[in-house]
């Protein structure tokens, strides 16, 4: 026969009768339960646990435990029950409607209010953030020598870029980036701390994009590296060398103006392309600037700069701009050749003209 027990509300909720197997499988919870309890915790809701209470407890409050490991009131479930195997039972015995529930809210530990499931999006992240230029935390540099350590402020909306597509960091990954120690609780407060910004980083999650080591770099420390490669291959890269080497391997008269034409045209496709990299406007840091770009082709820098944190764009040109410099520097060798060649003003065809001209006299 069902036992009724009254709730707070005054109604009355059945729990059904069990089979002697379902009494075996309820005397094991119950021992577990009491191992757990003499631990000092016992299992809470899902991805988190909480101090021990005791079942009774809850029936008081007008709680009831379901087979999702959810708490929920007495007086969400229907006061018809069914036996148990029928539909609309549950494992742990009660029994309810189904119609009768109702979407559980999600507490929003911020500020005591409820987010509602559907407000979240597929990726698990809640859509509201609260602002992207906060600052989020400061995280000292990996690539800094011990003498000239800096910290790189990271925003909410940087926090946010990780967690979100192409990348999609777990919360393992995203306290590696944010240089947090591990600990036995450091997911858990790193979620917790996510939560009141708004961002909501499922436990148990996967990455979507291969780790590399610009995955570690914060977007700060990523621009920084860029832009002392960028004054590198300004300042150090041989360019006048590498392009006094291959014009003398290419010093033959007849193909001076082909040459010539050659590094011209590649100068210009180069440019070209420069010139698009610099239109790139990616989010970094607080900087949301107006785009240039059609759509199209800017959602795929802006997949590129995501997954190197910002350091591709300003890398490429970079590297862009030493290869410019040898374009130049070989043009410059190309007309000193040319002027060697030519002589008393004339050209090379004039020049060996007046060669044959010898050779027929002599």
């Amino acid at each position: 026969p069902c036992r009724p027990c009254l709730c707070s509300e005054g109604s009355l909720c059945a729990v059904a009768g069990m089979s002697p197997r379902q009494e075996a499988a309820r005397a094991a919870r119950s021992a577990a339960r009491r191992a757990r309890k003499a631990q000092g915790v016992c299992a809470g809701a899902r991805g988190w646990r909480r101090p021990h209470r005791s079942h009774a407890s809850f029936l008081s409050a007008g709680w009831l435990r379901c087979s999702d490991h959810l708490l929920l009131p007495c007086c969400c479930l229907g006061g018809a029950g069914e036996l148990p195997g029928e539909s609309g039972s549950l494992s742990h015995g009660l029994l309810f409607s189904p119609s009768a529930l109702s979407p559980v809210p999600i507490p929003s530990k911020a500020n005591g209010t409820t987010i509602s499931t559907l407000s979240m999006s597929k990726d698990g992240l809640i859509g509201g953030v609260t602002n992207p230029n906060e600052v989020f935390c400061s995280v000292p540099g990996r690539l800094s020598l011990l003498s000239s350590t800096s910290k790189y402020k990271v925003t909410v909306g940087e926090v946010q870029r990780r967690l979100s597509p192409p990348e999609c960091l777990n919360a393992s990954l995203l306290g590696g980036v944010l240089r947090r120690a591990k600990s036995k609780n450091g997911g858990r407060c790193l979620r917790e701390r996510l939560e009141k910004i708004g961002l909501n980083l499922p436990a148990g999650r996967r990455k979507a994009a291969n780790v590399t080591l610009l995955t570690s770099l914060v977007e700060g420390e990523a621009i920084h590296l860029a832009r002392d490669f960028g004054y590198v291959c300004e300042t150090e890269f041989p360019a006048k060398a590498a392009a006094e080497y291959l014009c003398r391997q290419h010093s033959d008269p007849t193909e001076l103006h082909t040459r010539k034409n050659m590094l011209l045209a590649t100068k210009q496709i180069c440019k070209e392309f420069a010139d698009l990299i610099a239109q790139d406007r990616s989010p970094l840091g607080n900087s949301r600037p107006s785009l240039i770009l059609e759509p199209g082709v800017q959602s795929c820098l802006t997949h590129f700069s995501l997954i190197t944190h910002g350091f591709g764009g300003p890398a490429i040109c970079a590297a862009l701009t030493a290869f410019q410099n040898y374009l130049v520097e070989s043009l410059k060798g190309l007309d000193k050749i040319f002027m060697n060649s030519t002589g008393n003003g004339h050209t090379a065809g004039d020049s060996k003209a007046s060669d044959k001209e010898g050779k027929h006299r002599k």
